[in-house]
């Protein structure tokens, strides 16, 4: 079994493969344009600081069980003696709120590649007719999961770590050709100020709330991805540096994201508060004044798939890893099953954005929310409602109810310096051990409860 599992090869492998699965197209689509939406640059600071005290700790938190264990999440709890509740809660409901997510996730990551061809060829096509061309969405949809599955069949040093250490350094390098060509367009100078000077009269409840719910969805916290991945680390590797790594290439590509919108938002006298089309419409005025525009619009919609792809390798592979550690399984069955099943249930999602009007207008309402959309409602209920259960799960469990100087001392493997420097008095690990017990959860629930609509709005 251990020979189905593999390893990371190294450090760098590790890093470039959590990063990949934490950036994905919430990085490059959605932090901007909750930026616009929250007061620009008091967003981004609040935005940091909950990286900051909350990211960190439950990256660290995650990967840590992973690796104490060896074990994807339900293997994990089950090793730990954990009873049926927080089995359920830490194992079994964050593989099946990944699977989920990655049945539509991957859709999207499918318009990406269409507008790959699409830019390069200036297909005179609308981005609503696009998503609701089903011989278009459906094949593309089905491609982004056979690539996926491929980089999984390789395992996870020679499939895995091979493909993020190539897609991550290509992801950063196209991303600051764009910045490039944004901050160097007349009038850019007011979209910078707007993103780095904050204003800290526009920060309220909602601002705060929404840099949170962005921290969880980003770092990909709560998803049992990082517990798998953790998992597959060597000993003697360092988790506390690796997972600063993480969530500092992950806030980096958010931070860099929005370089590149902000500056030409204010160029063409844009909408900060577009919402979700912001990223779209800014980049198409971008690439009409760009030399090889086509070529430009070709790369960014690239870079987007690499954001998205990395995402799909550790969405596919953290159910896989279930069936080889619980079933027995070879990494050839467990990957394909997966990868089948998610396509096949990712159909509807496919044809709920305009193809089909039953599951594009069917509407739910959740908790004083009325979610419209097939797609919406399971990224609603999986993405939002049972992931954020799952964060708060994981950290109640860890802090509370379990031994926590037995992951006080895997951690400090590889990382002497945990228990015995200190900061202010205080040694790292019992920082950390504050956090996870009293910072986290409370700040989560908090969290929970604005999706929830507690708080409204």
């Amino acid at each position: 079994m251990s020979g189905n599992r593999g390893q990371w090869g190294s450090r760098f492998g590790f890093i470039m493969a959590a990063a990949g699965s934490a950036v994905g197209l919430g990085n490059i689509w959605r932090f901007p344009y909750l930026t616009g939406e929250n007061g620009g640059a008091a967003f981004v600071f609040i935005y940091v600081l909950c990286v900051v005290l909350v990211g960190a700790p439950m990256l660290i938190n995650e990967i840590a069980l992973g690796r104490l264990s060896g074990k994807s999440p339900v293997a994990a709890m089950q090793g730990f003696g954990a009873n049926k509740f927080w089995t359920t809660l830490v194992g079994i409901l964050p593989l099946i709120v990944t699977f989920t997510v990655l049945t539509y996730y991957s859709v999207i990551a499918g318009w990406t590649v269409g507008y790959i061809y699409n830019s390069l060829f200036a297909i005179d096509i609308t981005f609503t007719e696009f998503i609701a061309t089903p011989v278009y969405v459906v094949p593309l949809g089905a491609f982004v999961i056979i690539a996926t599955a491929w980089i999984v069949l390789g395992g996870v040093s020679g499939g895995i770590e091979k493909a993020t250490k190539i897609l991550m350094p290509a992801l950063f390098v196209i991303l600051i050709i764009i910045i490039i060509r944004s901050v160097t367009l007349e009038g850019a100078g007011k979209g910078l100020e707007y993103y780095l000077v904050p204003d800290f009269s526009k920060i309220n409840g909602k601002v705060v709330l929404d840099a949170l719910t962005q921290v969880f969805f980003s770092l990909g916290i709560g998803w049992g991805m990082m517990i798998t991945y953790g998992s597959y680390l060597p000993k003697d590797q360092n988790i506390v540096t690796s997972s600063l790594w993480v969530g500092a290439m992950d806030t980096s590509v958010a931070l860099l994201a929005g370089f590149m919108v902000f500056p030409a938002v204010f160029a063409f006298n844009g909408s900060v508060s577009q919402g979700p089309t912001l990223v779209f419409t800014v980049l198409a005025d971008i690439f009409k004044v760009m030399p090889f525009g086509h070529i430009a619009g070709a790369l960014f919609f690239l870079l987007l798939f690499f954001a998205a792809i990395t995402s799909t390798i550790s969405m596919l592979e953290a159910p896989s890893a279930y069936f080889i550690d619980n079933r027995g399984w070879n990494r050839r069955q467990a990957a394909t099953l997966v990868a089948v099943a998610a396509f096949l249930i990712g159909v509807p999602s496919a044809l709920s954005s305009g193809s089909s009007d039953f599951l594009t207008n069917m509407t739910v309402n959740m908790f004083g929310t009325e979610v419209k959309g097939f797609s919406d409602i399971l990224d609603h209920l999986f993405g939002k409602l049972f992931m954020m259960l799952v964060v708060l799960s994981t950290c109640v469990y860890t802090g509370w109810f379990f031994k926590t100087e037995t992951l006080v001392d895997e951690i400090a493997q590889g990382a002497p310096g945990f228990k015995t420097s200190r900061v202010m008095g205080f040694s790292p690990a019992q920082i950390w051990v504050f956090a996870v017990r009293y910072v986290c959860p409370i700040i989560i629930g908090l969290v929970a409860l604005n999706v929830l609509g507690v708080f409204g709005g």
